[in-house]
């Protein structure tokens, strides 16, 4: 073979056989392959696309390109959970000890944040003493034992992935929806989940921001799933606005005791049991998801959730008495109250800009290299739909510093106001299974 004939291949809308996709992965992994060519080659994908064939090709192709974990030693079906990303997106603390405490075993993988997105190591990482550095034994033995168990992410998963998305993000290929969704499900299936249930946002927060680009990409991910032996299915779920209504680490974990406590935001709370109920049903543990959700609503008004979670905290070295004194948890020296400059309702909000706000503040990374803080963030006060008072806070900035000028005029910027009632917006458009 030869990668100049691949490429044109690919360029005049041919489709690449699964030897030819693993031909390409391969050279460029081992750096046989410039990249030159695979810029190339990206470029004539994001102009041609890929078949739905060779999505899955090409997702299988990136997987064996590195290791993979074997979670065959826990017993039951493992059932992954993955979000492509938005602001104040705390479900991974509600949902894995939620989802645990009915018999379903989370082993979950997870990362940092960046940029205006958090990362849900950096969440449980202001948790006091809290530490995902442990081995792959010890990893399996705490699913087993409690059910729930979170690591770090390795560096020997996907390489291929790794080196291609940042070829991908100097040559303008980033938004091409095969290489979009082959690169979300390398990962997954590398980490090894039997069934995997995706959380694919739409809106202003979103990287998929228009809801029809993230129904394409929906429908990629689980078809992809399908073809390569995996359950997936997809929850298509509002970013026009953060979820619930903390934004930043400390603020989050303290959002998401609550919600265990069955005491948070609705919205949290209704997309937690929603994402939770398809999981459940992949693991065999309910026939329906109606049966499912309540199995969640009676482990979250009995305790055993919040139980569950608290014993996960404790066996990763945590300081699980920030369940019942999050004063334990860190706390920023400044709050700050936002004012509502008029009276009038919340019309519209820019999650992405409201993000990028609490990133100011130091919530989140502008680099992979920079050192955030765990305590800030903000805590709005109103939803979209919601009436506002002139003078009545609509947020509360938890700062490091007395003054907040940048990121108060931002987050200001990034919320309208109009004269009329405006409906809410829907929390789930729509749930695509693969049939």
């Amino acid at each position: 073979m030869r990668t100049v004939d691949l490429i044109a291949k690919k360029r005049d809308g041919g489709e690449l056989s699964d030897a030819e996709i693993r031909y390409l992965i391969r050279g460029y992994t081992d750096g046989s392959i410039p990249d030159y060519q695979m810029s190339a080659w990206a470029m004539a994908v994001y102009f041609r696309g890929m078949t739905p064939q060779e999505r899955a090709d090409l997702t299988m192709a990136m997987v064996d390109s590195g290791d993979r974990i074997d979670l065959s030693g826990i017993a039951g079906t493992k059932v992954d959970k993955h979000s492509t990303g938005g602001v104040g997106d705390t479900t991974t603390l509600v949902l894995a000890p939620l989802v645990a405490s009915v018999g379903v075993p989370v082993a979950k993988m997870s990362g940092r944040g960046l940029g205006h997105t958090g990362g849900t190591v950096d969440k449980l990482e202001s948790i006091p003493g809290f530490h995902v550095e442990i081995s792959n034994e010890r990893f399996l033995e705490l699913v087993n034992r409690n059910g729930l168990a979170v690591i770090g992410q390795s560096g020997d998963l996907t390489p291929a992935d790794k080196k291609l998305y940042a070829l991908r993000d100097v040559t303008a290929t980033v938004e091409s929806m095969p290489l979009i969704a082959s690169s979300i499900m390398s990962k997954k299936i590398a980490a090894g989940a039997d069934a995997i249930v995706l959380d694919v946002k739409t809106g202003d927060g979103a990287f998929m921001k228009g809801l029809d680009a993230a129904r394409g990409l929906a429908r990629a991910m689980v078809d992809i799933g399908g073809r390569v032996g995996r359950k997936t299915i997809a929850v298509l779920s509002d970013m026009s606005q953060p979820l619930g209504y903390a934004i930043g680490n400390a603020l989050e974990v303290k959002e998401a005791i609550d919600t265990l406590r069955g005491q948070g935001p609705r919205d949290l709370y209704e997309l937690s049991l929603t994402l939770g109920s398809h999981m459940v049903v992949l693991a065999g543990k309910a026939g329906t998801t109606e049966e499912a959700r309540r199995l969640l609503e009676r482990s979250v008004s009995s305790g055993q959730a919040l139980a569950t979670f608290k014993t996960f905290l404790a066996a990763q070295g945590g300081d699980a008495d920030v369940v019942d004194r999050p004063e334990r948890l860190p706390t920023a020296a400044y709050r700050i109250p936002v004012p509502a400059p008029k009276d009038g309702y919340v019309s519209r909000m820019s999650a992405e800009r409201i993000g990028t706000a609490a990133m100011l503040l130091g919530a989140g990374r502008a680099t992979k290299e920079s050192t955030i803080d765990l305590a800030v963030g903000i805590v709005l006060h109103k939803k979209i739909g919601d009436r506002t008072v002139q003078g009545e806070p609509l947020a509360t900035i938890h700062s490091s510093r007395e003054r907040a000028d940048e990121a108060i005029s931002m987050l200001l910027e990034s919320i309208e106001i109009a004269p009329d009632p405006v409906p809410a917006l829907p929390l789930v458009y729509d749930v695509i299974d693969g049939r």
